[in-house]
């Protein structure tokens, strides 16, 4: 079970990378929950979708050194990577984007419901971030 847990989070990673927000939404339940440490819970694959469109707009990313962890019964997975960026348009409330670069860890935590997504919870370090793009 905890082998269809990793590779089900690889694939989602991998469609991240690819900025392929049609495999994105392939992989997670009509009822996901995404819980950013900054920013208001969404509900829902439509709200999930509007948020990946937003994200593609405004950053493109690479999620790198991945080591994905599960649990033994496949409810639950973690992941921590390294995400090089490109702060490409100014995302609402945050600075001017110009093209700055950045670097940062980063860790997600999932529940797997039915063999998908259905909770994203979404760890970063939000200073860090903003004194590289605010430099």
């Amino acid at each position: 079970m905890s082998a269809d847990v990793r590779d089900l989070l690889q694939r989602y990673f991998n469609a991240l990378n690819d900025r392929d927000l049609r495999a994105c939404l392939a992989l997670v339940h009509d009822d996901l929950i995404l819980e950013p440490n900054q920013g208001f819970i969404e509900r829902g694959r439509e709200a999930f979708a509007a948020y990946l469109e937003r994200y593609l707009r405004c950053y493109r990313e690479n999620c790198e050194q991945l080591v994905i962890l599960s649990d033994p019964h496949g409810h639950y997975g973690a992941c921590e990577y390294q995400v090089s960026g490109e702060y490409l348009d100014t995302d609402e409330g945050l600075p001017e984007a110009c093209g700055q670069h950045y670097r940062m860890r980063v860790a997600a935590f999932f529940e797997i419901r039915d063999g998908l997504i259905v909770r994203i919870s979404l760890h970063f370090n939000l200073p860090q971030w903003l004194a590289q793009v605010d430099e």
